[in-house]
């Protein structure tokens, strides 16, 4: 029977509930389909702490390997760590994870050589059609020659890598609670803050991937419960929660308040133009605050506006030759990191910002943090157009107002916007709402909300 992949391909990776929607044999034609579509001789693949990862790491290299491909294994490593091993060793990756999905779940990201993404117009529908394929008839003839699969260890020169992109050498003692959410993070965070005047106090370091303590998605706001708390107990500097491959980093101040993605985007913003002579593309999504592109402005460089996805992120920071992107999910891309997305490194430029001043994380950020948002609050709709043609009529040629179509619909005014975006995956409709101040944002917030509800 033909494998119905329709349910597991997303846009950006493959993802689905092991073993219900894939497995093993699957993951065999995903390597076997990874090797031809990329042209590639050789390959790397990593994975994370999932019960399910090995083996299904082990079953893509073993079909990438029968068409003929070297395969480097990294084992254990976060998704970043398997950025950097692309970048650095020059070939195409398979990072085995599902993020911050439950435990039952696992997923593929892929990249080319460099680390340059794979996504359905980049690789990743040819892959699927192939897979599907030789679900339905067998798997493919095996190479003349098979590929050898061989064991690297990128940890220490990921770390060193790193920590060769922020100027660590003078930074203050600084107290720092980190919750790795029994993910990656657990793994990376002590190899790359060793030898720094970092009083680490670890929460859930212990890798397991059926997460008993909870969700590694820092975006709820109920998984930072524990960091904030723990933050307060141990009178820290600051707190720091990475997501399941501890490709996000997520902080809160000193007081255990979230510091916003966005002030954490202006904030590298400022220092990476400062390394770059203050100048610079700096890419951020159009859910970033208005704070962001003010003070790339401020300080020398050139904001661009793009949609939300990492996809677009990093297709903008390849054309534009950006020094850096920001998305309000707290993915931070870095063009020393192959245009990847790391927040590890995001994490130390949070450190040493804060580690080479006196004032406290959260004066320090307050510059950044200008205006008063929404969060991301989701909807769900019965008819995902209707409620956009619903909110265009009702502030279309309104005096003051614009509208544009770069993602969904954004509304904007001299003291206020909102923007509007369908889900792909969900009948959701998702309300980002931005002000001057408080009371206008709640106003704009519901007044949208009433529109998106009605």
């Amino acid at each position: 029977m033909t494998a119905d992949l329709s349910q597991i391909v997303k846009a950006y990776d493959v993802r689905g509930v092991v073993p219900d929607q894939w497995d093993e044999s699957l993951a065999e034609l995903f390597g076997a389909a990874f090797a031809q579509v990329t042209g590639a001789r050789a390959v790397v693949v990593g994975h994370d702490m999932r019960p399910s990862s090995p083996g299904l790491s082990r079953a893509f290299a073993r079909g990438a390997a029968l068409r003929g491909v070297d395969v480097t294994e990294i084992g254990l490593c976060s998704t970043d760590q398997l950025y950097y091993a692309s970048g650095a060793l020059d070939l195409p990756g398979a990072m085995f994870t599902a993020s911050h999905n439950p435990a039952r779940y696992n997923g593929i990201k892929m990249c080319r050589a460099g680390a340059a993404p794979v996504g359905q117009d980049t690789g990743l529908a040819e892959i699927r059609a192939l897979v599907e394929q030789w679900s339905g008839r067998g798997a493919p003839a095996p190479a003349a020659r098979p590929g050898t699969v061989t064991r690297l260890d990128t940890l220490e020169q990921y770390a060193t890598h790193l920590r060769s992109l922020v100027d660590v050498t003078s930074l203050r003692p600084l107290k720092v609670v980190v919750d790795a959410g029994n993910g990656m993070g657990g793994h990376t965070v002590p190899t790359v803050l060793a030898g720094l005047p970092v009083d680490l106090v670890p929460m859930y370091f212990e890798l397991d991937g059926t997460f008993p303590n909870h969700e590694a998605n820092p975006l709820d706001p109920a998984n930072l419960v524990d960091l904030q708390r723990r933050v307060r107990e141990e009178g820290a500097d600051l707190g720091i929660a990475f997501d399941g491959d501890a490709d996000r980093c997520f902080v809160v101040d000193e007081h255990g308040e979230p510091v916003s993605p966005s002030a954490v985007t202006a904030l590298v913003a400022a220092r990476e133009l400062a390394r770059n002579g203050g100048q610079g593309v700096v890419i951020h999504n159009l859910i970033t605050s208005w704070s962001v592109p003010e003070v790339v402005e401020e300080n020398g460089g050139t904001p661009v506006r793009t949609r939300v996805g990492h996809s677009f992120i990093k297709a903008e920071m390849a054309r534009t030759g950006a020094i850096f992107g920001g998305e309000h999910s707290a993915h931070y891309y870095f063009r020393d990191f192959w245009n990847a997305d790391t927040g590890m490194l995001a994490a130390l430029h949070v450190l040493a910002a804060l580690g080479t001043q006196d004032r406290p994380l959260s004066a320090l950020v307050s510059q950044y943090d200008r205006y008063a948002g929404s969060g991301e609050i989701n909807s769900t709709v019965d008819d995902q157009a209707a409620r956009l043609a619903a909110i265009r009529s009702a502030y279309e040629g309104r005096d003051g107002i614009t509208l544009d179509d770069l993602d969904g619909l954004t509304v904007t005014a001299a003291d206020w916007w909102f923007n509007v975006r369908p889900s792909n995956t969900e009948p959701l409709l998702r309300l980002n709402a931005e002000a001057r101040d408080k009371a206008t944002m709640t106003r704009v917030r519901d007044e949208a909300l009433a529109i998106i509800r009605a």
